[in-house]
């Protein structure tokens, strides 16, 4: 397929500037993959889409602070969007400025902090604190980085509000936004339900909001992030694939989590007459899986997930697991009747196509 299969037009003002006052008070449309069927839920009717055997996976990374404004010893003005953080004072970030930084160049932060740019690395660069630690400066100085097409800057609200109420291990830069819409109450709500939950962890990078740009996906370079599944969510998924359970990833991110580990797992030494929901063993590094139609899904029956942009990553992997003229499909019917769409927007129940 070719990234314009994955483009459609979307009216400035069903992208969603702010989140709603209550998180399952959004709207949930389900697309049945096998047969293209959409029904028009709340995200509170999500109970009824589920099965007591059902495991929901979530993502559990929480995200920083990671944007800080500074200034070169000259007065021009940087933005530093810190990408991820290597140790307690050194970090990768994308830097946006008039003229970019060389090696070497103090950025002057408030208060008399400085970073130094060490060195560029492809698209990114290295910047060391010179005197408190980062996640100190991320906490005194640092502002939610909200995504590009909120067009609006950061409020008080968002340091709660862009977060999942789960969020525990920090690193991301961005939010795994499926997580958004589940509350304590919804989550109570499941659990007497019979309903077990595990969690994996993906830090969310900027890159996932990069278009693709090359009309070829094979050409295509997709962004790294690091992930982990542990021995813990193993072993649950193994017992749910086993009791005849349906594994329900929240999210895109752990969805490639879960995809990405069962890959390297297989490549491993599992052989084809491996059952499917052998082929996963706990592991953690990075993840550049580009998913794709047509793609094989190896963990994953069912996700939830956002609306995403035009000709993204996360649209193309949608498409390969509900199937691409479905998604497509349940996409204009969403505009039709004005969903939400993006990172505070509403959200998906989508089963995998047959």
């Amino acid at each position: 397929m070719r990234r314009s299969d994955f483009h459609f037009d979307l009216p400035d003002e069903l992208i969603a500037q702010h989140p709603l006052s209550e998180r399952s008070a959004s709207r949930l449309l389900a697309l049945d993959g096998p047969s293209g069927r959409v029904e028009d839920l709340r995200f509170r009717d999500l109970p009824s889409l589920l099965r007591p055997n059902d495991l929901l996976v979530f993502n559990d990374t929480r995200v920083i602070p990671a944007r800080l404004f500074a200034q070169k010893a000259t007065g021009g003005r940087v933005e530093v969007l810190i990408e991820r953080v290597v140790d307690r004072h050194e970090a990768l970030a994308h830097l946006r400025a008039s003229k970019t930084p060389r090696a070497g160049t103090q950025l002057h932060l408030p208060d008399g902090e400085r970073l130094l740019v060490v060195a560029r690395e492809e698209a990114l660069f290295r910047l060391r604190a010179l005197g408190a630690a980062l996640p100190e400066l991320m906490r005194q100085h640092g502002h939610v980085p909200l995504p590009p097409y909120i067009r609006r800057a950061d409020e008080a609200a968002d340091r709660e509000r862009y977060q999942t109420v789960y969020a525990e291990r920090e690193g991301a830069v961005a939010a795994p936004t499926a997580g958004l819409h589940f509350d304590s109450a919804m989550l109570e709500q499941l659990a007497a339900a019979g309903i077990a939950t595990a969690g994996v962890t993906l830090h969310v990078g900027a890159g996932t909001f990069q278009p693709v740009r090359e009309e070829d996906l094979d050409r295509h370079p997709m962004h790294a992030e690091w992930f982990e599944v542990n021995e813990d969510a193993v072993a649950q998924i193994k017992a749910t694939g086993a009791a005849g359970g349906r594994i329900i990833a929240v999210g895109t991110t752990t969805v490639r989590s879960l995809e990405t580990a069962a890959a390297i797992a297989a490549g491993a030494g599992a052989s084809e007459e491996t059952p499917t929901s052998s082929v996963l063993a706990a592991y953690r590094g990075e993840s550049r899986l580009f998913i794709r139609p047509p793609y094989e899904f190896r963990v994953v029956d069912a996700m939830i997930t956002n609306f995403h942009l035009p000709c993204s990553t996360l649209l193309m992997l949608v498409s390969a697991f509900a199937g691409h003229q479905s998604i497509m499909a349940a996409y204009q019917h969403a505009i039709v009747q004005r969903y939400r769409f993006f990172s505070y927007g509403d959200a998906m129940f989508l089963t995998r196509r047959a």
